[in-house]
């Protein structure tokens, strides 16, 4: 398995979609390799070890969960009738947009197996709206406009009469990261309610993209929002059309992962925290990891943080020898997001055929999406055909109650949206309560740390470092990782990675002209 090859040519179907090229240099070093320590194993932690290592660098990467994948990973248990299955931390959407990601994926599924197509994801509400991308067509603005005429949401005498135009004018002259310098500072709740969108169709198609963050819509930078309408809506001619992995994580794609890390020569260490960085003798940094009696020990020339925030501010708590006290305490005012919960059910009868692999949902009190995994996922599918149930998983985001209140309410509100689940016992059940992703709250933009630290030989890597390209969520890590080691990999002469990104800006030059004019008068 090698490493794809850039020729230049776009990644998916946009021909719109923008390479970022990478500094060049020499493919391998000439003497003795560099040597970095990795220190987390999820998306951003990959992608950065993936990257030096196959410039001949010598990584070792240290995960302190038995799993590699971070907040993708996945782990066994065990259910009542005996079964062994996958539980994770939930349902996740692979984007055609995430050309990153899904490159480094390539590596080692270079036969595009581990990800299969999800043919649709309706919206509802409670009112009974639904919304569906199943049959739009990908190009903007045509994607957006056929959206709006199918959609029963948005209404266009209220769409008309009721939007406020001005307001509206970011979503089309969008610019990445100048978006952010003028909107940052705006929450997206704020925002929707300037442009004065209908309420379910605010509902239906904007707080679905602010809870992705986790985070109530009042709690989300307003130039976030828009960043991810132009991403998966205005800005791409990929669509909104996702692939989903086949099997549970580990077997699609973390355990291929791994075996393609250990090809390149990298040393995985999983189950093991990292306690301290400290400087060198033999190298620059001594890196401590495992036992806190007797640990083991990384010497490297360089480190890429690679963890969630609470595990970087305990870190550097630990060493404090590590960055500049400005870069440190910045490091220590980032923020995570409110509790989620996911809840998996298995219950003892099927829910009715027609129910879609995934739903996005609104105003069904906590509950925000219903998956049903045997629609999609082969270990899923093998249980239900064996014991004639479903798999069924409930996400809340931005979690307001305990966390008892919120499984109770939970399989209320399933019932509520799948009425044939009111009759269906629940063979066993699983719950994950997490509160670890970054939060992008108003008036943070700025000082969000860059993936580039005052110390050339450490970096950062994860979806909360500062990413000035229009990449979010899953393909923010991912890029972040890619970026890390293309800055080490500069240091030491080597040739760095090609990024891809949907464009920049806007893509129509006269409805980016427009709004540059009505703000201008």
């Amino acid at each position: 398995m090698r490493a794809p090859s850039s020729n230049g040519h776009p990644p998916g179907r946009d021909r719109r979609a923008v390479l970022h090229p990478p500094r060049d240099g020499q493919p391998r070093p000439d003497g003795p390799p560099p040597r970095v320590a990795v220190i987390g194993g999820g998306i951003a932690g990959v992608a950065a070890a993936v990257a030096l290592a196959e410039r001949g660098v010598h990584v070792q990467l240290v995960e302190r969960e038995p799993q590699l994948g971070g907040r993708l990973r996945g782990w066994p248990t065990t259910l009542a009738d005996g079964s062994t299955v996958t539980m994770s931390r939930g349902f996740h959407a692979f984007f055609r947009q995430y050309y990153n990601l899904r490159a480094l994926l390539r590596r080692a599924d270079p036969l595009g197996r581990a990800l299969v197509p999800m043919a649709d994801y309706p919206l509802v509400d409670a009112d009974g709206h639904r919304d569906t991308f199943q049959g739009l067509p990908r190009t903007p603005p045509w994607n957006a406009l056929a959206f709006a005429l199918l959609s029963p949401t948005f209404g266009w005498r209220d769409m008309i009469t009721g939007i406020n135009p001005v307001a509206a004018l970011p979503l089309l002259d969008v610019s990445v990261p100048e978006v952010y310098h003028r909107l940052d500072d705006q929450d997206a709740m704020t925002f929707l309610e300037r442009v004065r969108f209908p309420q379910a169709a605010r509902h239906l198609a904007f707080s679905v993209f602010s809870r992705s963050f986790f985070a109530d819509p009042r709690e989300l930078s307003a130039a976030e929002l828009i960043t991810m309408f132009h991403i998966y809506f205005l800005g791409s001619a990929e669509g909104l059309a996702f692939d989903v992995a086949a099997e549970p994580f580990p077997q699609a794609l973390w355990d291929p992962m791994a075996d393609y890390l250990t090809e390149l020569g990298v040393i995985v260490t999983t189950g093991a925290a990292v306690r301290e960085i400290c400087p060198g003798r033999e190298r620059r940094f001594t890196v401590r990891f495992g036992n806190e009696t007797a640990p083991d020990t990384i010497v490297a020339d360089a480190v890429v943080l690679a963890t969630d925030v609470a595990g970087l501010q305990r870190l550097l708590a630990a060493s404090s020898r590590v960055g500049r006290a400005c870069w440190r305490a910045r490091i220590m005012r980032l923020r995570t997001a409110p509790l989620f919960l996911v809840s998996r059910l298995w219950l003892d009868r099927p829910v009715h055929p027609d129910r879609p692999g995934f739903l996005g949902t609104s105003g069904f009190g906590p509950l925000d999406n219903v998956s049903v995994l045997e629609r999609f996922e082969g270990e899923a599918a093998r249980w239900a055909r064996r014991t004639g149930g479903s798999v069924v998983e409930l996400h809340a985001y931005a979690l307001t109650s305990d966390a008892q209140q919120g499984k109770r309410r939970l399989v209320e509100e399933l019932h509520r949206v799948y009425p044939e689940t009111t009759a269906a016992t629940i063979v066993d059940e699983r719950h994950e309560l997490r509160a670890d992703c970054p939060l992008f709250a108003p008036g943070t933009f700025a000082d969000r740390p860059p993936v580039t630290t005052p110390d050339p030989a450490v970096v950062l890597a994860g979806d909360f470092t500062r990413i000035d390209l229009p990449v979010a969520l899953m393909e923010r890590a991912a890029t972040s990782g890619l970026l890390a080691a293309n800055a080490l990999l500069a240091r030491w002469g080597l040739r760095g990675h090609p990024l891809w990104t949907v464009p920049i800006r806007g893509r129509l030059a006269p409805l980016r002209a427009a709004a540059r004019f009505a703000k201008a008068h």
